[in-house]
């Protein structure tokens, strides 16, 4: 191990704002300071640069600037979509604590997904009853990096939306997608997706946190959350964050530029991390799709059966390595993630599972310092609880064997230890 060499595998809760984002903020906390409602002229110059920041979101996102509302950040952007609806809903098990909270507020309906954490289309179009008004799928979940059918979902709601139309029913529905895990390395064009309202969040982006947006289709009317001088077109009340939306809007160019060499970058370097750990824990368990097209190229979700992950969370810590065990609100109270629970984890395997998310950082080496960290702190653990490598083995191939479907979710070790290694899939 490297003395003093310091990892982060936790860029899906943070990133650190790229130097360029910096570099187009910093005259907005100093001389810049004005205020965009103000009457005189360099007011107005603060409100032009709100607004072009808007119109450049707006571009990389398919849309047109009027259909942009800056928030306060991703959950605000949730909370401002499923305001703008009052009848049924229908989210799906592993949304992020937001989109559920707000979910919770709404007659609901909450579908099931498979063990790989995939939505059906067809599981929502059994859902959705005759006043739904809301369907709200995120992008990519940023647990265990499933990548949601959302254009494939988007057809149900349309097909339901002309059933409607024809029957004469006057009773709206939209679909939402919260994409703020996903805009760093796939598309978020909302004509694409097929979607009426998206969330998107410059923390996510390597912009400033506090700073999201929602678009919103013209038939979507929204209801404000806040009240006051009407900024946002009146949604959003409150004195704009001019050097925040002008950083998103950075922000997102930057990620937009960077997209397709990002994603193949990051995948490299998530797949050189799960064979450095299978290789020194062979009865390691990985969960999220095999289908490298339905996973989120820089995250890896991996489970060890009887080890704490909060144990193992301290110790990493000690060596300099950063982890997550969830989404940051779970991982903050030390609980079991809802995602795992809903895709049907052992609780032996799920109170053992840590969240590694790549960034743009990340190197190669850090890969490796991580992977080896890892597995010294889990043997670590093995060694206080007098484990062994056959056991622990045989351990995961009974959690996973007395789990529904488990036959279909095993890839065995190769023979002879860690060559070809390729692990337990959950």
């Amino acid at each position: 191990m490297t003395p003093g060499r310091e990892v982060c595998l936790d860029y899906a809760a943070a990133t650190p704002m790229d130097p360029e984002v910096v570099a187009v903020t910093l005259p907005y906390l100093t001389e810049r300071f004005w205020n965009p409602s103000a009457p005189y002229s360099r007011a107005r110059e603060a409100r032009d640069d709100v607004e072009r920041a808007r119109g450049t979101v707006a571009r990389l996102i398919g849309a047109r600037p009027d259909n942009v509302v800056f928030t306060a950040g991703a959950t605000e952007a949730n909370n401002l979509a499923f305001a703008a609806v009052e009848g049924h809903v229908v989210v799906d098990a592993i949304e992020h604590e937001s989109v559920l909270a707000c979910a919770a507020t709404h007659a609901r309906r909450t579908v099931r997904v498979g063990a790989d954490g995939l939505v059906d289309p067809a599981v929502v179009a059994r859902a959705i009853r005759p006043d739904t008004e809301l369907v709200s799928v995120e992008l990519t979940n940023g647990e265990i990096g499933c990548v949601q059918p959302v254009r494939e979902i988007s057809r149900v709601v349309a097909s339901e939306c002309a059933r409607r139309l024809e029957a004469g029913e006057r009773t709206p529905i939209y679909l939402h997608t919260d994409a703020s895990q996903a805009a760093g390395t796939l598309s978020v064009n909302v004509s694409t997706l097929g979607v009426d309202l998206l969330t998107l969040s410059a923390a996510k982006i390597y912009g400033p946190k506090q700073v999201g947006l929602l678009w919103a289709s013209d038939d979507v009317r929204l209801r404000p959350l806040v009240y006051g001088g009407g900024q946002e077109g009146g949604v959003r009340s409150g004195t704009e964050n001019v050097a925040g939306i002008v950083g998103f809007a950075r922000a997102l160019e930057l990620a937009c530029e960077r997209r397709a060499e990002e994603a193949r970058r990051l995948a490299g370097l998530r797949e050189r991390l799960r064979a450095g750990i299978v290789e020194r824990v062979p009865w390691a368990v990985v969960a999220g799709p095999r289908s490298p097209k339905r996973r989120l190229p820089g995250l890896l979700s991996v489970s060890f059966a009887g080890i704490e992950a909060r144990r193992l969370v301290i110790a990493l810590e000690r060596a300099g390595v950063y982890v997550g065990t969830g989404s940051a609100c779970a991982a903050s109270r030390m609980r079991v993630s809802h995602v795992l629970e809903a895709v049907g984890m052992p609780r032996e395997l799920a109170e053992g599972s840590l969240r590694l998310t790549l960034g743009r950082p990340t190197s190669p080496e850090d890969v490796d310092y991580a992977a080896e960290a890892i597995a010294g702190a889990v043997r670590a653990e093995m060694e206080r609880l007098g484990l062994d490598d056959a056991g622990q083995a045989a351990r995961v191939e009974a959690l996973l064997a007395g789990a529904p479907g488990a036959s279909m979710r095993v890839r065995r070790p190769g023979a002879g230890g860690a060559a070809g290694n390729d692990g337990y899939a959950w």
